[in-house]
C-alpha cells in the first residue's frame, strides 16, 4: 500500500510547480503592445436617466453608451412580469419586412 502513496508526496517537477508566465527564470514577461483594444473611460446612461462613468473597450474616450435594458427596468431584477410578444416570429418578420417585394 505504501508504494501508491509515495508519488502523491514526491516533489513536483519544475515545469509543473512553476507558475504560468514566470518561466522559471528571471526573465520578465510583458504583453505585446499590438493586438489589444484601447481601454478608456466612457459614460453609461441607464434607462431611468442616471449616468455613471466606467472603463471599457467600447467606443471612444468620452462616448456615451445608452442602455435599452438595465437592472432598473428588466423584470429579472424588478420582479415584474415580462411583456409577452404580440404574435410570433413570423409576425415580427412580416412587421419588419412586409413591405418588401420582388415585383417590378
Amino acid at each position: 500500500m505504501h508504494f501508491f502513496l509515495a508519488p502523491l508526496f514526491a516533489p513536483l517537477p519544475d515545469f509543473i510547480a512553476t507558475p504560468v508566465g514566470t518561466g522559471g527564470s528571471s526573465k520578465e514577461f510583458t504583453m505585446k503592445p499590438e493586438g489589444h483594444p484601447e481601454y478608456h473611460t466612457i459614460n453609461v446612461k441607464m434607462t431611468d436617466g442616471t449616468e455613471f462613468q466606467t472603463r471599457s473597450t467600447w467606443g471612444k474616450e468620452g462616448d456615451t453608451l445608452a442602455l435599452d435594458i438595465d437592472p432598473t427596468s428588466h423584470p429579472a431584477w424588478t420582479g415584474g412580469r415580462q411583456q409577452l410578444q404580440e404574435g410570433g416570429r413570423v409576425a415580427a418578420f412580416n412587421k419588419r419586412f412586409g413591405g418588401l417585394s420582388l415585383k417590378k
